[in-house]
């Protein structure tokens, strides 16, 4: 959807180590800190992609959702499994590792800070926006060793620009795009880099702010607009940080990020309506906040580098769903009518389905983190005297608190019944009914208190038998303990409440690879590596109401806990440079063996969900770039991967899961993606130069559902297509773009949501332009 023009293989497979480059014919290659250390990432065992903010900037990548086009098997899932319920309601999964039930299975970071929250009552992952940033690494394959659990298929890394002690620099970039058939879309933001003390004291500081504009309109039952592009979403954020070499040895590097992104409404619409149409009673805004301060401090001990990462980060989730379809036919479902011997009028339970009703949802997350590594110099290979060993070493602890609030109002529920004569809280009319039941026509009412801890150690040790052959050992242990505290209240809780369930977790996750330099230009590899994630505690499922349900699955009441999970990753590949660093081809093979997975269990009667270790999978399949410079100004780049996810047993469906038998698809997960592009930059009169751009990206397809039944079963494979060209001058640098050139309009998502079936499409066509500034 958005432009991935020169990124399809810089933000794919494996990155190279950022330094200079010989001559502008040779390909720009980018450092990582995959191990917690910089290094040229052709000399490490893993599959690693990574894109810099220049290239963020240019291919107008704003968010995760962009960046799975074009980065090679990575996907984007809501965490429900009901289809794309907004901003901040959504998995990533890599590798085909993809679950929407239980802990998170990719961690992400914000520079050092965790910021990585698991699937909590369709809450999904905290999404940072593409701003000053340096680069964003995808790191491949479980990473369990150094980034703990909810790494087991990966990690994501928003790594930020650090404050530079010697030059000054502003830069500003703008951005303004039209939508085919929505309103427009804007983008301002302007980062000051500002040297208080040469040398010894530097100030960063940066705002945008951001508007996407929607393009569905909401419509009433007789299909009569009643407000237009409700879809819009705006942001806007802060980083401030702080650099500080107190001493020649020690750096202090404090920082603050706060991101405020508002959603008007989310982007379904109803299937039998044209024109991408929302036919809704309530609509389903959202308000996410998230505020992460850090402080980081290195100190270089001479034959060791001691690091400290102390941080904190605060989210604030607050969203509304459109209940109408949940709660207020639930409702009338207790009422029996009177042609079956009850006391409703078939008329008070049409009308009680009928009523609008809203989901209410206050979600707040807290976590303070700490971290203490020790890290030996890098090898030398010059040095005949060094050490062949070299290593690291750390500990890192946890606190995270989850606090949820739902309330689901029925609107106009007690003077409906008024209306057909019926007082609300008569039992004969309504069973188990108790004064109060509907306070303020609030029909269930939910306080959610989860509470997790985190303690563990880790370490990886590398040998160099030769200057060219090296291997690595690496392990963490963790234990960890989670607790839920839950009360229930009002007419649709059902009886009784968790009085408190608790779950305490360890883990020993080891890593092994072997290293091999062929030459200087040409690095294979191989490696073994466990990837986990922690159980946890369910709410309370009411067995008043969810009995029948229960007894299917073979239960007389839903279990208090879930266990972990956990998996084994195998991984074969190749980097390689050739003729002077003008052609790049990276390349790997995966296999991985995953038990135990938590899955949730949806009880289709009185609609409520738990998790449960249901089931084994297995995932394998490749990843491949080439990047090529065959004449200056030109830049090539092909990128893809093929994942195959499948369930490798019936353990899912034995235990409730719908569809979960062997041979199934996991759902979410494409069977490939890929992506061309190409890039040539030319010289104009005087200083001036230019470029133009273009780039393809496919989707493959995938399931939606593991039950064969479901709307969203098959969901398509699709294409973008993206072109710009620029100019560039002095300081300035603009831009004309399209996005989505085609208008693909494919529906990409076709999930049901109660009796209405809803769609989910790509972004229509836009058109814009943009102008970035350097001073």
């Amino acid at each position: 959807m958005f432009s991935a023009v020169s990124a399809a293989l810089a933000l794919t497979g494996t990155a190279q180590a950022q330094v200079p480059a010989v001559n502008p014919d040779q390909i720009e290659v980018v450092t990582v800190t995959a191990q917690k250390r910089k290094e040229d990432p052709a000399k490490v065992a893993m599959s690693i992609s990574a894109v810099t903010g220049k290239q963020l900037q240019e291919e107008h990548i704003r968010d995760i959702t962009d960046l799975t086009r074009v980065v090679p098997n990575i996907s984007f899932t809501a965490a429900s499994g009901n289809g794309g319920a907004g901003p901040g309601t959504s998995n990533i999964e890599i590798r085909g590792i993809s679950s929407t039930a239980g802990a998170a299975t990719v961690g992400v970071y914000l520079g050092d800070t965790p910021v990585t929250v698991g699937n909590v009552y369709t809450m999904g992952n905290i999404e940072p926006r593409f701003f000053d940033i340096d680069r964003v690494e995808v790191l491949r394959g479980p990473q369990a060793t150094l980034y703990g659990a909810s790494s087991m298929g990966g990690t994501i890394k928003f790594v930020p620009n650090e404050p530079d002690l010697k030059d000054r620099e502003v830069t500003t970039y703008t951005e303004a795009s039209n939508t085919k058939g929505g309103s427009p879309s804007w983008s301002a933001n302007i980062v000051g880099n500002f040297p208080l003390v040469p040398d010894e004291l530097a100030l960063r500081i940066g705002v945008q702010a951001q508007h996407t504009g929607g393009f569905i309109d909401q419509v009433d039952g007789n299909g009569a607009v009643q407000a237009d592009n409700i879809n819009q979403i705006s942001d806007q954020e802060l980083r401030v940080a702080l650099k500080w070499r107190a001493t020649r040895d020690v750096t202090v590097t404090p920082s603050l990020y706060y991101q405020r992104l508002d959603a008007k409404d989310i982007s379904a619409f109803n299937l039998e309506r044209p024109n991408y149409q929302a036919q809704k009673q309530v609509r389903e805004p959202s308000l996410d906040k998230l505020f992460a301060p850090s402080i980081t401090v290195n100190w270089d001990l001479g034959g060791a580098d001691l690091t400290s990462a102390t941080s904190y980060f605060s989210r604030k989730f607050d969203r509304t769903q459109n209940g109408s379809a949940y709660n207020s036919y639930s409702l009338s479902t207790f009422l029996t009518s009177t042609d079956d011997g009850g006391k409703a009028p078939p008329a008070l339970i049409e009308a009680i389905a009928g009523l609008p009703s809203a989901v209410y949802l206050q979600n707040r997350v807290r976590q303070v983190s700490q971290e203490f590594r020790l890290a030996s110099r890098p090898y030398d290979s010059s040095n005949a005297s060094v050490s062949p060993w070299t290593w690291l070493a750390g500990t890192y602890f946890s606190r995270q608190r989850t606090d949820i609030a739902e309330n689901d109002p029925i609107f106009g529920l007690t003077d409906t019944f008024k209306a057909f004569g019926f007082d609300i809280y008569d039992p004969e009319l309504l069973p188990d009914v108790r004064p109060g039941s509907f306070p303020n026509d609030d029909s269930f009412a939910g306080q959610f208190h989860y509470r997790e801890k985190q303690a563990s150690i880790f370490g990886e040790a590398n040998y160099y038998f030769t200057p060219a052959v090296h291997a690595t050992v690496g392990a963490r242990y963790l234990k960890a303990k989670s607790t839920l505290a839950q009360r229930n209240g009002n007419y649709l809780a059902g009886a009784g409440n968790n009085s408190g369930a608790s779950l305490s977790s360890h883990a020993f996750t080891p890593k092994y690879a072997m290293t091999w330099e062929v030459d200087p230009s040409n690095t294979l590899y191989t490696s073994v590596a466990k990837g986990f994630r922690l159980g946890g505690s369910n709410i309370f499922v009411p067995p008043t109401t969810c009995g029948p349900d229960l007894e299917l699955n073979g239960l007389t009441e839903g279990p208090p806990n879930y266990a972990a999970d956990s998996l084994w990753s195998y991984e074969v590949g190749s980097k390689s440079r050739f003729m002077g660093n003008r052609l790049t081809v990276n390349a790997d093979v995966f296999y991985v063996k995953w038990k135990n997975i938590q899955q949730g269990v949806y009880l289709p009667t009185c609609a409520y969900t738990y998790n449960a270790n249901a089931g084994d999978a297995t995932t394998k399949g490749f990843e491949f770039d080439i990047k090529a410079k065959p004449m200056a100004g030109l830049t090539l780049s092909a990128s893809g991967g093929y994942v195959k996810a499948e369930l490798s047993n019936d353990v899912g469906s034995q235990n409730g899961v719908v569809g979960a038998v062997a041979g199934a698809r996991i759902q979410g997960v494409p069977k490939y993606n890929a992506a061309i592009s190409a890039r040539y930059n030319f010289a104009l009169a005087g200083a001036q130069s230019a470029f133009v751009m273009g780039g393809v990206q496919w989707v493959g397809a995938s399931k939606g559902s593991l039950n064969p039944e479901s709307t969203d079963y098959d969901r398509p494979g699709y294409h973008t297509a993206d072109f710009s060209a620029g100019t560039s001058f002095d300081n300035y640098t603009f831009t004309v773009f399209v996005k989505n050139a085609f208008d693909n309009d494919t529906v990409i998502q076709h999930p049901q949501v109660a009796s209405i079936v809803q769609g989910y499409r790509l972004m229509p066509r836009a058109v814009g332009l943009s102008l970035a500034t350097k001073f």
